[in-house]
């Protein structure tokens, strides 16, 4: 599936609405523009936070992808491949926190039935419980639609 879709999309272009929850409660959002742009195995996308532009890629590998974002991950990470995830990929990885166990880590790109993309950032509690993290909506721009 996942060469499939990176096939598909290769040398596309996509515009919409970056979505960033900050509060623990996951009720207050932060809004700005995104860009999202996908070449050969790799996914780029840019957003905002503060009037500052932020960008972050995944760079897709045969079990994953390294992904790096330049406010939430400046360090390139590896995410694990999930296989038998919906959408065109999921991918997971998990991080220390200094004050208790390690907590996790989820991003998703899924195909709505408009067409449109939606990539979605979910933080996991060592508990198991998933909060929302980020969310871009994007649709094509390019001219191969």
């Amino acid at each position: 599936m996942l060469q499939s879709w990176l096939n598909e999309f290769q040398g596309s272009q996509w515009k919409g609405e970056a979505e960033l929850w900050l509060d623990p409660s996951g009720n207050d959002v932060d809004v700005s523009e995104c860009i999202l742009a996908i070449e050969s195995r790799v996914l780029t996308y840019t957003w905002a936070y503060e009037g500052e532009t932020k960008m972050g890629s995944f760079i897709f590998n045969d079990g994953g992808a390294t992904w790096t974002d330049s406010w939430h991950q400046p360090e390139p990470v590896y995410c694990k491949y999930l296989s038998d995830a919906w959408g065109l990929f999921t991918v997971e990885s998990s991080y220390s926190v200094p004050s208790g166990p390690d907590w996790g880590w989820r991003s998703k790109l899924s195909q709505r039935p408009d067409d449109s993309l939606v990539l979605q950032m979910t933080n996991i509690a060592p508990w198991g419980e998933e909060g929302r993290a980020v969310r871009m909506i994007v649709q094509r721009t390019d001219s191969d639609i």
